[in-house]
């Protein structure tokens, strides 16, 4: 599991077998899962976040919109 970047106490990284479907990103802080899309961005699911904190998860998806599917291509595509 690549780690892509750490902010704070979230962490960003993607399975290997992730390659197979649509660009996504998994976000874990302590129990806490959450799965995004990169494009468009829209949270595919969440696990044992409070109801708040989803959309910040998904504010730091959309604010790292470049580097995050960058990291993404630079792993699956080669």
């Amino acid at each position: 599991m690549p780690t892509v970047p750490r902010l704070g106490e979230f962490r960003f990284f993607f399975y290997t077998l992730d390659g197979v479907e649509s660009p996504d990103i998994h976000i874990e802080r302590h129990d806490k899962l959450a799965k995004s899309w990169l494009v468009p961005g829209g949270l595919a699911e969440s696990r044992r976040f409070r109801s708040h904190e989803p959309s910040r998860v998904r504010a730091m998806v959309i604010a790292h919109h470049t580097a995050l599917p960058e990291a993404w291509h630079e792993y699956f595509d080669r």
